[in-house]
């Protein structure tokens, strides 16, 4: 059987790094500030704070609807492809990434920016790669189509 059949990753890699990278924003703006400051800053990260739980909030209950999982280390039992999983293959990602500049902007913390930009790298990497080898693994052609539809980021 294939490796990536059952589930596509031991460690729960997103969630852990969105957090991990979150401290590590906070931890660096103690040690060497990094401040951002303009006009409607806090306003702005606050927008997009909004619109990243706007995301996550969808996405779940797509997917909690569908009856399959919100976990990213487990296994898939069902092809989500509406919802915001019509317009990204990793709309919880996006929020992500969207959250921790928020944060950065409302926290007024630069460190959030750089963090943000590796959180998605290391999302990519560690999570959505495997991802894809198990959503492919169980459904084939209609992942395949899928794909072809749809970017994976935006």
């Amino acid at each position: 059987m294939n490796a990536y059949r059952a589930k596509p990753n031991y460690v729960p890699w997103p969630p852990l790094l969105l957090v991990g990278l979150t401290l590590a924003a906070i931890t660096l703006n103690l040690a060497a500030p990094l401040p951002l400051a303009f006009t409607g800053i806090r306003t702005l990260g606050g927008l997009l704070i909004g619109l990243a739980l706007a995301i996550d909030l969808w996405a779940m209950k797509t997917l909690h609807e569908s009856h399959t999982t919100i976990l990213p280390h487990r296994g898939s039992s069902h092809l989500v492809t509406h919802g915001p999983f019509r317009y990204s293959r990793n709309p919880i990602y996006i929020a992500n990434i969207l959250l921790m500049i928020g944060m950065g902007l409302f926290a007024k913390n630069a460190w959030f920016l750089p963090l943000a930009l590796l959180d998605g790298l290391l999302t990519h990497y560690l999570a959505v790669r495997r991802e894809e080898n198990h959503l492919i693994a169980r459904f084939g052609y209609q992942f395949e189509t899928y794909c072809r539809k749809v970017r994976r980021w935006i």
